[in-house]
């Protein structure tokens, strides 16, 4: 299950981990103009990770989960 919810400056996707067990808990994706940065709560340390991503390694990202292993260089810009 997953929420979508537009704010001013972002927009904020909430995954919810609703599988069998174990649950993980829930990760919160937010995509500004310029990044996006992804967050989980680590149980065992009670504290929040997060990290950040550009446009451009977003958008690698997202080839790379169309490909084989391997080394690659995409030519062209993220849309």
């Amino acid at each position: 299950m997953f929420t979508i919810e537009h704010e001013f400056d972002a927009t904020v996707v909430t995954l919810v981990d609703d599988g069998g067990a174990p649950l993980r808990e829930d990760v919160i994706v937010t995509a500004f103009e310029d990044c996006v940065t992804v967050e989980q709560l680590d149980p065992r340390t009670d504290r929040v990770q997060k990290i950040t991503l550009s446009l451009a390694q977003l958008y690698e990202l997202g080839a790379a989960m169309d490909l084989p292993e391997g080394v690659y260089a995409l030519s062209g810009k993220p849309k």
